[in-house]
């Protein structure tokens, strides 16, 4: 199928499941996989390799929001693990 065909067809789907046809396409479905997966706290190499990257560098630049709260919960949790010293 090539790319109009696709799209045609999943604006069907989309209206089919009761959704706005117009405010979906298969990218945005794409990103919301990303944002679950992410959000489920799927580390970022295997979210980078499901959505078919090579290395995480773009999956980050390009899904960088959806990625926030794993990356963040990590920063969160080295902490806990490496408290900062009182400076003694």
């Amino acid at each position: 199928m090539d790319a109009h065909n696709v799209r045609r067809s999943f604006r069907r789907v989309a209206a089919d499941a009761g959704l706005d046809a117009a405010e979906w396409t298969p990218r945005e479905l794409r990103h919301s996989f990303v944002s679950l997966l992410s959000d489920s706290g799927v580390p970022l190499e295997h979210i980078s390799r499901l959505v078919g990257h090579s290395g995480t560098a773009v999956t980050e630049a390009v899904y960088r929001q959806q990625l926030r709260p794993v990356l963040e919960h990590g920063a969160i949790a080295m902490d806990e693990i490496f408290p900062a010293s009182d400076g003694g």
